[in-house]
C-alpha cells in the first residue's frame, strides 16, 4: 500500500512518508523508503 503523499514546498514537489514524515525529492526514493519504514522505531532520529 502506497502511503507517500505529494506536497509542494518552496515551489518544488516533495514526496512525504506518511509513517515518519521524511521528505524526498524523488517519488521512487520515497516509495522505497516507505516500503521499508518502521515508524515504531525510527532509529535514525536522535
Amino acid at each position: 500500500m502506497n502511503m507517500v503523499t505529494e506536497t509542494t514546498r518552496d515551489g518544488m514537489t516533495w514526496y512525504e512518508c506518511e509513517k515518519c514524515g521524511l521528505l524526498f525529492d524523488n517519488v521512487e526514493d520515497a516509495e522505497s523508503h516507505e516500503a521499508n519504514c518502521d515508524a515504531e522505531d525510527p532509529s535514525y532520529i536522535q
